[in-house]
């Protein structure tokens, strides 16, 4: 331990003032690893209420699930957890998991399929803002006691509303919200009522290979071996993640060897690693998707021929192999590549004249002024100028209106803008989850309010395409049900407001030693335990 706090002392202080270390300190040691992040989006641990990307980076690692993914074959899809394994009823409405052996909470408590019905009970009753993920299965505060209900210490039975594909359910509680935490120790920090969520903010109860020791929020997390784990043990057996925003400072830190692992470089900072003896770049492809919408109460923009104008007037392979190079792919479906029914195809590349064709026979071949909202920050303003000029060479006026993050959401969230230029990332590793904002809207009224819903945000109204959603959230063949939502997307791409345009690629630069980095692909959220270096 001596040699962890020389190090942690002398790494975070030269790591946050930009200075040196000294020359012995010019590589991290081979027990700890150490992480250049952005993770000023962290809020809270507590797997209930976390939903931020750097958040869950941190439960991934803390907090074990009654399912979840290996991350040395994520293309394997869920496996067994705390269950070792389930059974489904006749009618497709009850599953009853059995818990495995030999897991154990850091407080040395053993986890039984109690704490999953608290964990999973807890989640519904606080109702913060993941609970959608569990709630759309039908549990309510008024009836978790009936549908969420651990029969022994073995044996949990959760029950639907209706059937749905088993595969569905599944995916869901490999979500954050899925983390099981300890109801013994959970409980003994509760205060006034809240079920721990104050003390979980800033603190872990988990199973899974670490603990948090410290977080300092804005600077650093820290996490040490979780004493009681029952898995293999980690080779590191310390994690520090270091907010580091600037690409040129992670970049430098890496080449002095003060950390082992850059997750935030620019296309530019990646390049300039090229050769560089003793770091490695890894290209992970991530669900993350870059699009543009068009709100359908603007007359224009619900022509059809006016949107499909647009469609082709987009340099989609000139931004992939400019400013977006490397960190970006060409894709045009809702769902992104690795999920269950992703479509490959795209329909549409930067066509001029197919454009001007389109746009001559819409109802507004004039193309009258158009507003671009796009938040302020930079590959979104290189988007958003590069669709400035295609759009304008088909005569269309087009103003970028940029605002923060906040800003542009409350623009959208209102139903305000003409084109939205945003990202998308999924909630969950099912399909649905991203079917189920870019195809459903049932009730396009204002008063629906259906903030969520990327189809409502842009007003368009589709009872007939949300149906087609729902039929493929219940249907059980995974065959048929990958074939649905390839169907859903060849339709939405031809018809909706909605133009898909890249897929993100996460280039994440470490140490050459390092092995086994393995950021959760487009599914789920980076493993610790697994590296080696």
């Amino acid at each position: 331990m001596k040699q962890f706090k020389t190090f942690k002392v002398a790494a975070l202080t030269a790591l946050m003032l930009g200075t040196s270390l000294t020359p012995v300190m010019a590589e991290t040691p081979p027990n700890m690893l150490v992480i250049a992040n952005r993770i000023d989006d962290i809020k809270t641990f507590d797997p209930a209420e976390s939903f931020e990307f750097a958040g869950a980076d941190v439960s991934r690692n803390v907090y074990e699930k009654l399912v979840n993914f290996d991350p040395l074959d994520l293309d394997a899809g869920f496996g067994p957890q705390l269950a070792e394994s389930w059974e489904i009823s006749e009618d497709g409405k009850t599953i009853t998991f059995t818990m495995a052996e030999g897991h154990v909470f850091s407080s040395g408590n053993p986890v039984t399929a109690k704490d999953a019905e608290f964990s999973l009970r807890r989640a519904v009753l606080l109702n913060k803002t993941p609970s959608f993920i569990l709630t759309q299965f039908g549990f309510t505060p008024e009836n978790v006691e009936e549908t969420i209900v651990a029969t022994d210490d073995k044996t949990l039975v959760i029950t639907l509303d209706q059937q749905y594909a088993l595969s569905f359910v599944l995916n869901c509680l490999t979500a954050t919200i899925g983390g099981i935490v300890d109801m013994e120790t959970v409980m003994a920090n509760e205060v006034d009522g809240d079920m721990g969520n104050a003390w979980l903010r800033t603190n872990t109860a988990g199973s899974g290979p670490y603990k948090v020791v410290e977080w300092k929020p804005n600077e650093s997390v820290l996490m040490d071996l979780n004493p009681n784990y029952g898995g293999d043990a980690p080779a590191m057996e310390r994690v520090i993640v270091q907010h580091i925003q600037e690409s040129a400072t992670q970049r430098l830190l890496l080449e002095r060897g003060d950390i082992d692992v850059a997750r935030n470089l620019s296309p530019e900072d990646i390049a300039g690693l090229e050769g560089v003896d003793g770091v490695k770049v890894i290209d992970e492809l991530r669900g993350r998707l870059m699009y543009f919408s068009a709100n359908q109460k603007v007359e224009m923009l619900a022509d059809p021929k006016v949107l499909e104008a647009l469609k082709y007037a987009v340099d989609y392979e000139g931004m992939a192999n400019s400013f977006l190079k490397g960190q970006y792919t060409v894709h045009q479906a809702f769902l992104p590549l690795t999920f269950l029914g992703a479509l490959e195809t795209k329909p549409f590349t930067y066509d001029m004249d197919a454009a001007k064709a389109a746009l001559a026979e819409s109802g507004y071949p004039d193309c009258g002024p158009i507003k671009i909202s796009v938040r302020d920050a930079q590959e979104r303003m290189d988007i958003g100028q590069s669709l400035q000029n295609t759009w304008g060479q088909l005569g269309c006026d087009i103003e970028l209106i940029v605002g923060t993050g906040a800003q542009t959401l409350d623009r959208y969230r209102a139903r305000e803008h003409d084109i939205y230029l945003g990202a998308w990332g999924p909630d969950y590793p099912d399909p649905n989850t991203n079917a189920g904002t870019f195809a459903y809207n049932p009730d396009n009224s204002d008063e629906a309010g259906a903030t969520g819903l990327l189809a409502w945000r842009n007003a368009w109204g589709i009872p007939e395409m949300s149906e087609e959603t729902l039929a493929a959230v219940v249907e059980n063949d995974t065959d048929a049900r990958a074939e649905m939502y390839m169907a859903l997307q060849e339709e939405h791409q031809q018809i909706s407001p909605f133009g898909v345009m890249f897929q993100q690629i996460e280039q994440n630069a470490m140490g050459a030693s390092v092995e086994n980095f393995v950021a959760g692909g487009a599914t789920t959220a980076v493993s610790y335990w697994v590296i080696t270096k």
